[in-house]
């Protein structure tokens, strides 16, 4: 079986984490966390990052510090991952929804405009697979209508929008470093921001709201967020190679569209002029004229030994937000298009040229 993903762990990453274990700094402090923080700040282009335990809680605590009101909305996708409405549904507010792009699959940023309104608080450009959101029309927006701007950049580290890194445009920007994500952790998560205050309220929402006067006296709830040390040292490890991770990821792009860009049917990624692409995934959609729908070609390519994933299935067709009374009767044509017709094929950075050749003479011969 070809996996879907499989992380690149060297040797590194191992002398690392034995230097955690071997001097006992295993749990939520010690050197790798602060030098794990710093650098990843650096290279997005921000002041401060605040390393928790995974990406899904990245969202949560940005989304917590910004102190929404009941009936605050927060704009998103509805092409994307639960992670985020669950973010704005616990900060208390009402996420509020856009379709997708149907070239890059990032929020429409033209539907943005028509759903700001009294209520909005926050805007979640959520970059896609590897692909930036357009971002200068929603800086603008978010300018004239004193919005705050959360990224969603957990699938595009290294990614570039106009020269400017993903994770560094935004109010607040949040990583996943999930195994299967360019830089991995295993699981793990940071916050990105460079605005003090909302750091030092991250920094303390992650660690129960401990107070530095008073340790066990708490003024305000706060949740364990925290991220250990030994994940710290494996992001410090991974970060030294990110160059290579995402030059073999455009590698693989490049394999891929070269080889399935001569079959009929098939809708590939794109890079438009103003990104750099790092194809975290390597996304396919299939045309409504071949006669397959995403769910039977990867039942197809699995007894051919090739893993797959499915595109996502959009906020507003699930059926635990209906049962709260969100999203129903909501349509975006896109989402659901490729929801059904969209996957991804293995896109991992230990793929060969060989894994590449395979999967895509599988995936002809089942379109055939």
């Amino acid at each position: 079986m070809i996996p879907v993903s499989e992380p690149w762990v060297d040797e590194k990453e191992i002398e690392f984490v034995l230097s955690c274990l071997k001097t006992g700094w295993i749990s939520s402090a010690g050197q790798f966390i602060e030098q794990f923080e710093a650098e990843w700040a650096s290279y997005c282009g921000m002041q401060y990052g605040v390393a928790v335990c995974n990406g899904t809680v990245a969202l949560e605590a940005a989304l917590r510090v910004l102190d929404l009101a009941p009936g605050d909305e927060v704009i998103l996708p509805s092409f994307t991952i639960i992670s985020c409405v669950l973010a704005v549904v616990e900060a208390g507010a009402t996420p509020v929804l856009v379709d997708c792009d149907p070239l890059t699959w990032c929020m429409d940023v033209e539907q943005v405009k028509a759903k700001i309104g009294p209520k909005t608080k926050a805007i979640m450009p959520v970059h896609i697979y590897g692909h930036p959101v357009d971002m200068d029309p929603l800086l603008e927006l978010a300018e004239r209508h004193g919005l705050v701007i959360i990224e969603d950049a957990a699938e595009v580290h290294g990614a570039e929008y106009k020269g400017r890194k993903c994770g560094g445009m935004g109010n607040l920007s949040c990583f996943s470093f999930y195994a299967n994500k360019i830089i991995t952790t295993g699981e793990g998560g940071m916050v990105l921001t460079s605005d003090a205050r909302l750091a030092a309220r991250l920094r303390e929402e992650r660690n129960l709201a401990f107070q530095k006067e008073r340790r066990f006296f708490h003024t305000r709830l706060g949740h364990n967020y925290r991220m250990t040390n030994i994940q710290a040292a494996i992001g410090v490890a991974q970060l030294s190679r990110i160059e290579e991770h995402v030059a073999r990821k455009r590698w693989m792009a490049e394999a891929y569209t070269a080889r399935l860009s001569r079959l009929d049917g098939l809708q590939l990624p794109v890079e438009k002029p103003w990104a750099k692409n790092v194809y975290w995934m390597y996304g396919v959609v299939l045309a409504e004229a071949l006669g397959i729908d995403a769910a039977q070609a990867a039942e197809r390519l699995r007894t051919e030994g090739i893993e797959t994933r499915p595109f996502f299935l959009g906020m507003h067709e699930q059926p635990v937000f209906h049962q709260m009374g969100l999203f129903v009767g909501e349509s975006y044509p896109v989402t659901e298009r490729i929801a059904r017709r969209g996957f991804y094929l293995p896109s991992g950075l230990t793929l060969t040229a060989e894994q590449v050749e395979s999967v895509c003479e599988k995936l002809e011969r089942i379109l055939k």
